[in-house]
């Protein structure tokens, strides 16, 4: 019998009237498997995924294929959004068998969960060198039938392989430079670091490398950060060009806002159309940091532009983040899917008949704008994209720059309310830890950046649903995943990063107290439950976890930065915010054993290079005292900081100890700090400024 209708994520829901008698992820499926000494079928995929549909409809939904399944295998399938855990283990068994990986992943694995075979996508029948689906199924379970021996030797062979692969990046070194020396982090290993990526730039089309192009956003924050304290122009250039192209392109919804996750052409043209939460995250926080960036320095005309450009592309995209992934309690959703009426990207796509169908006379305009075709950019129809600047295609066309912002306007309204009339992509509404912590942290950014009030309140609201939807116990320990008023499954060390990260971030804005004193708890339980004393390092599941059979370390900074690295963040912040001197020290050991790595392989461990770049630059400690303390900060919070760390207070207080022995005055002084040795303070936001330049 089919479990899934038991359960809560919607993919798993997706499968739950299959012929196939899926389990979830659950003891009773191993229960079974062991019971009946059959081999387990786990199945991966996630909601908004293209080809998991597709191979559920050519093979999972087939009775013939389900009935085989059945009888020959324990058949679980997973939501990888809300196990990453168990995706990441025979994910990379799925790397090391076949050099790839994808989603579906088929794994097949022993009654006690070791993997011994790995595939992706297979067809209904023999197709694109590939074997069908029950062609796979035949061979494997012959396998099992007639050389257990051998299957169980390779599984034992390869979880020994995935558990050698977590120290391949671990190289102690520098631990023993003397203090007076230069140190292990220098400017020239951010030069390194710099050049590395630089040898991946597409300098027609931004970004790194060619096709797919996925928007590495941690990789365009370090050119940031690295231009502020360098001045290499190169690199701000880069970023910028990066994060234009990204939205001119088809990965940017036009008319609805919010970004695709990644682009399957190096132009940035032809999106793979599912909208998830963690990549419109962010993008809204590196580009808030781009803006105040531009907006520190003297603006030219094209700076000007990005600036309106960037301003614009936060608003849009969290209006769509706020209007359609968001609970009526306050949390976010996961996803939107690719696909609608099983046909990948239909929701979004136009011919140009449709388009002056309903524009009419202004048709001819947008199309040109938006590049729209007779012929179509995209299987005969339109992608919309801006193949120009508003700037450029104004002054081509003989218009002013705000005449033609309006008439598209009005134009894009008039086809959104078209499109609302379509069938729209299923929506994942499962709610994940982890990627909420990271909208509230990109919600706080913008907030400072812009000034929208707005923002900030719903990055609290969703903020304070976590902390009491998505917690449970004693201890109050975080749980993965919320739905239908039901918690699932412990929160990964992803999940508490990001989380302390947030905390952190809407801290530095409210100075509500609870938030730093719950980092500080989360951060602790970290250290009880993920910390590794061999390595220094952190795993990926907790130590009272036991149902995955191997604890990982996860260390790659993908679409979204790795647990470990947040945390070398998070104890670099806290390290300062708390005066935890062990930490700092922490913070600079782990450091210590991924430097080379991170210098080889920059682009593999973005997030990594960041805190890299905190230890060559330490932390600015920028600490506000006096009656319009507050004021000031909302100010000063909107400067590009880097890697500043704020704190304010109406009166000197030992609450924090950045706070402790600096008196304050009706006119608040400001404090410009390193290691806890303080400039002498200032009053004004222009002298702030000068100091902050000087300090650059």
């Amino acid at each position: 019998m089919n479990q899934l209708q038991h359960e809560t994520s919607p993919y798993l829901r997706q499968h739950a009237s299959n012929p196939v008698e899926w389990y979830a992820w659950k003891p009773e499926a191993f229960e079974r498997a062991r019971a009946e000494q059959k081999p387990i079928l786990v199945s991966i995929g996630y909601s908004a995924c293209h080809w998991c549909h597709v191979m559920e409809r050519e093979s999972f939904e087939n009775p013939d294929v389900a009935a085989f399944m059945n009888e020959r295998f324990i058949n679980i399938k997973v939501d990888r959004e809300e196990r990453p855990d168990v995706d990441a283990i025979y994910m990379e068994a799925c790397q090391i068998l076949t050099g790839g990986g994808g989603w579906p992943l088929n794994c097949f694995l022993t009654p006690d969960g070791k993997p011994f075979f790995a595939g992706t996508y297979y067809p209904p029948r023999p197709a694109y060198n590939r074997p069908s689906w029950l062609q796979v199924l035949q061979h494997l379970a012959n396998i099992w039938e007639t050389k257990r021996e051998t299957a169980i030797e390779q599984a034992d062979k390869l979880l020994e392989y995935i558990q050698r692969n977590d120290s391949v990046f671990l190289k102690k070194q520098d631990s023993e430079i003397e203090l007076s020396g230069a140190g292990p982090f220098t400017p020239e290993l951010l030069d390194a670091i710099f050049q590395k990526m630089r040898d991946q730039f597409d300098r027609v089309h931004g970004g790194f490398g060619g096709a797919p192009k996925f928007p590495s956003t941690m990789a365009i924050q370090y050119l940031l950060n690295y231009h502020w304290y360098s001045g290499n122009y190169e690199a701000l250039e880069h970023a910028l060009l990066s994060l234009d192209k990204m939205i001119m392109g088809g990965m940017y919804d036009q008319l609805g806002g919010g970004f695709a996750r990644y682009a399957t052409d190096r132009e940035w043209l032809v999106p793979h159309f599912e909208k998830m939460l963690y990549d419109n995250a962010l993008l809204v926080s590196v580009l808030s940091d781009a803006y105040k960036l531009l907006q520190s320095t003297t603006q030219t005309a094209g700076q000007a532009a990005r600036v309106a450009l960037y301003c614009e592309t936060i608003k849009e995209t969290l209006d769509f983040v706020i209007k359609e992934m968001t609970h009526a309690k306050g949390g976010f959703y996961a996803a939107l899917d690719a696909d609608s009426e099983g046909v990948e990207g239909k929701f979004y796509v136009w011919t140009k008949v449709e388009i002056e169908t309903v524009l009419g006379d202004e048709a001819e305009l947008f199309c040109a704008f938006y590049g729209v075709t007779e012929s179509g950019n995209w299987e005969q129809t339109n992608i919309l994209w801006r193949p120009e600047s508003y700037e450029s295609f104004a002054a081509a066309n003989d218009l002013e720059v705000d005449v033609l912002k309006q008439k598209l306007q009005v134009s894009r309204e008039k086809l959104a309310q078209v499109r609302k009339k379509r069938i729209s992509p299923g929506l994942d509404d499962k709610i994940l830890l982890g990627w909420n912590a990271l909208m509230c942290s990109a919600l706080a950014n913008a907030y400072t950046a812009l000034g929208k009030a707005e923002y900030l309140q719903v990055a609290e609201r969703a903020l304070n649903f976590v902390l009491e939807n998505m917690t449970s116990g004693d201890v109050q320990r975080p749980f993965h995943t919320w739905k239908d008023e039901q918690l699932q499954y412990q929160a990964v060390l992803d999940d508490y990063a990001f989380l302390i990260m947030a905390l952190v971030d809407i801290w530095q804005i409210t100075f509500n107290s609870t938030y730093l004193t719950l980092a500080e708890k989360y951060t602790e339980q970290v250290l009880s439950y993920f910390h590794d004393s061999d390595s220094g390092l952190f795993f990926f599941t907790a130590s009272d976890q036991t149902d995955v059979v191997i604890r990982k370390k996860d260390l790659y900074d993908n679409a979204t930065p790795s647990g470990n690295s947040t945390m070398v963040h998070v104890l670099q912040r806290l390290g300062i915010l708390l005066d935890r001197q062990d930490w700092r020290e922490m913070a600079i050991n782990i450091l210590l054993i991924m430097k080379s790595t991170v210098e080889r392989y920059p682009l593999s461990f973005e997030r990594w290079a960041g805190a890299l770049l905190n230890e060559t630059h330490p932390y600015m400690e920028i600490v506000v005292v006096g009656d319009n303390a507050f004021d000031k900060t909302r100010t000063i919070l909107r400067r590009f900081l880097s890697n500043g760390l704020l704190v304010a207070s109406a009166t000197e207080t030992d609450e924090s100890p950045l706070l402790a022995g600096k008196p304050g005055n009706s006119d608040a002084y400001i404090y410009i700090c390193q290691n806890y040795a303080c400039k002498k303070p200032v009053q004004s936001i222009k002298e702030f400024d000068q100091l902050l330049q000087a300090n650059n």
